[in-house]
C-alpha cells in the first residue's frame, strides 16, 4: 500500500501541490486527471523521489524507489545506446538476469537500432518495456497514451489490466477523461494542486459530465458553424 499524507510542493512562490492526501492499494488502477499544469507530473516526481516535498509518503517497502517504475511523459535516453542496451541497463539496475528481451518485445521495436532515432511513440513504448522488465510492484504512468498509435494504445490497456491481475499498484495520469475510464478503479481530479474529486467506477459518468459542463459550458453553442 502506498500512502500519501499532506504532500505539498512549491517552486519559489508558486505552490504546485497543496496538502495532497491519497491511498493506493495493490491490485487496483488509479487515474489522476487534470488540465495541463494542474500538478500531475509534479505529484508523480515526488512519489518517485525525484523532487523534495513537504509531507510524508509511506509504503510497505524499505526503499520505495527500488520497487517503483515511473514512465515519464518524455523519457530520457543516452546517446549511442540501442533499444536492447537500454532494456539491459534497466535490468542490471535491479540485478535481474536471464531475461529474454526479444521474447518480451511485445511492441515489436527495432531493438538493435539507436533509441535516439525512435519516434516519440516508440520511445515511450521502449521506456514502458523497461519498467515492466524490472517487475516493479508500483507502476506510475504519466500520459502513457499520448503520442502512441491506436493499436499500441489497445496493447497498453491490456498490459495495465494484466498488471492489475498480478496485484500491482498502477497509477495513470491524463488530461483526457476517456483514456482512464476503461482501466481505472478510481479516478482523482487534480485542480490547481488540490484533489477536488475522488470517484469510483459507478460515478465515472457523473464526474465526466461535471468536467464537461465546467470546461465547455456554452462555448460550442457560440460558434457560428
Amino acid at each position: 500500500m502506498l500512502i500519501i499524507k499532506h504532500i505539498s510542493k512549491s517552486f519559489g512562490i508558486k505552490k504546485v501541490l497543496k496538502d495532497i492526501m491519497l491511498t493506493f492499494e495493490p491490485g487496483k488502477v488509479y487515474g489522476i486527471i487534470g488540465e495541463n499544469g494542474a500538478g500531475k507530473t509534479t505529484l508523480f516526481r515526488c512519489i518517485a523521489g525525484l523532487e523534495t516535498y513537504e509531507g510524508e509518503i509511506t509504503s510497505e517497502f524499505d526503499v520505495l524507489k527500488n520497487h517503483l517504475g515511473y514512465l515519464q511523459t518524455e523519457p530520457y535516453f543516452f546517446n549511442k545506446i540501442t533499444g536492447k542496451e537500454y532494456l539491459q541497463l534497466f535490468c542490471i539496475a535491479r540485478k535481474i538476469s536471464n531475461v529474454d528481451i526479444d521474447a518480451n518485445n511485445v511492441f515489436e521495436l527495432p531493438l538493435n537500432q539507436y533509441a535516439q532515432t525512435y519516434s516519440t511513440g516508440m520511445k515511450k513504448k521502449l521506456a514502458l518495456m523497461a519498467i515492466l522488465l524490472q517487475k516493479n510492484e508500483i507502476i506510475i504512468l504519466d500520459e502513457p497514451f499520448n503520442g502512441v498509435d491506436f493499436h499500441s494504445n489497445l496493447l497498453i490497456e491490456e498490459i495495465i489490466n494484466k498488471l492489475k491481475k498480478s496485484n500491482k499498484t498502477v497509477i495513470i495520469s491524463s488530461h483526457i477523461f476517456s483514456t482512464l475510464t476503461k482501466t481505472c478503479d478510481e479516478i482523482h481530479l487534480l485542480e490547481n494542486g488540490c484533489i477536488t474529486e475522488s470517484v469510483h467506477t459507478s460515478k465515472f459518468d457523473e464526474l465526466e459530465q461535471k468536467i464537461k459542463k465546467y470546461t465547455i459550458g456554452n462555448r460550442v453553442e457560440l460558434l457560428n458553424v
